[in-house]
């Protein structure tokens, strides 16, 4: 299992994007349209094969499957990350390693982009939306396509209350103790910057 991309939510997808360009001081590119939860998202290519993701509910689609992923029917309040995905070789066998709720497998696609994805029935992610989502790419991964902007990720820090084991060993991947929430590192064109 590896770490493969942060998700950005917010409630409108500009609002998404500017959270993360303010953030990072670099612009993000096109990304597209997710037809089964009715999402939409722009795109940010990171160092070392990851990416960032901005992402919100599309006004204008009528999701096929609800409630949406990444628990978007729910949230509320300022555009943050709301979620990290991993992807793996075996998304079954991911699974059954994972914990309860963790989600059943959606075959997803955007243009010539094809996914598995693990989604819970509810929308709701282990340990408050806080356990990673998981999935398993089919085609070509999207950051060999995105243009690099200068953005390495240095540091994602997970908090959470009560007691999560990560499902990865990553020396980039930090969890503490304390409200759930995520905060990122990068080094960026201008310098250091944080993104929560």
């Amino acid at each position: 299992m590896e770490l493969d991309h942060l998700a950005v939510a917010a409630d409108t997808l500009d609002a998404a994007v500017a959270h993360v360009e303010d953030s990072l001081g670099v612009p993000m590119q096109p990304g597209g349209s997710h037809a089964v939860f009715g999402t939409y998202n722009r795109l940010l290519g990171l160092a070392d094969g990851l990416y960032l993701e901005a992402i919100a509910i599309d006004p204008a689609a009528t999701p096929q499957r609800s409630p949406r992923w990444f628990n978007l029917d729910r949230r509320a309040g300022p555009a943050r990350i709301t979620n990290w995905i991993c992807r793996c070789d075996d998304l079954a066998a991911a699974l059954d390693n994972a914990p309860q709720g963790a989600g059943e497998i959606v075959d997803l696609q955007r243009g010539n982009l094809r996914w598995q994805m693990a989604v819970p029935v509810d929308g709701v992610l282990p340990f408050d939306n806080m356990f990673p989502a998981l999935m398993q790419w089919h085609s070509p991964h999207p950051a060999d396509a995105l243009t690099q902007q200068g953005c390495t990720l240095r540091r994602l820090h997970l908090s959470h209350p009560g007691s999560m084991a990560l499902p990865l060993d990553d020396p980039r991947v930090e969890i503490h103790r304390g409200p759930a929430g995520f905060e990122a590192e990068f080094d960026t064109p201008h310098g250091p910057r944080v993104l929560r």
